[in-house]
This record gives structure tokens, sequence and C-alpha cells, in this order.
């Protein structure tokens, strides 16, 4: 998640205080808004890093 916070700090020319704010306001969004076993898998893809494409398709259930 610290890559996410300085990318958005450097892309929004904001602070990385700021940019954790609005990352940990948008994670909650997201996790209010998406399906239940999608919305569980968020914070390991941003602890973790991102999936590969296989997994990524398994989580949407499009992985044949």
């Amino acid at each position: 998640m610290d890559e996410l916070v300085k990318l958005v700090s450097q892309k929004a020319g904001i602070t990385e205080e700021q940019s954790k704010a609005a990352i940990t306001q948008v994670i909650a969004f997201l996790k209010q808004k998406l399906p239940a076993p999608i919305a569980a898998q968020i914070d390991s893809v941003l602890g973790g890093g991102m999936p590969d494409l296989n997994s990524l398709g398994s989580m949407f259930g499009t992985k044949k």
C-alpha cells in the first residue's frame, strides 16, 4: 500500500498523509459496494501486491 500512497501523492500533488486518507476512503467505499467475496480480498490484494491476471479473473468469475 505504501507504493500506492506514494504514487497517488506524486500524481495528485498532495501529501502522503492526504493520499493515505483518500485511499482509505476509496477502499472503504469499494468494500461497501462490491460483492462480499471480492470485498473480502481487497486487503490481501493491497497487502500482497496485485494478483496476476488469472487470479484477478477468478475473483470476478471469468477464469475458465
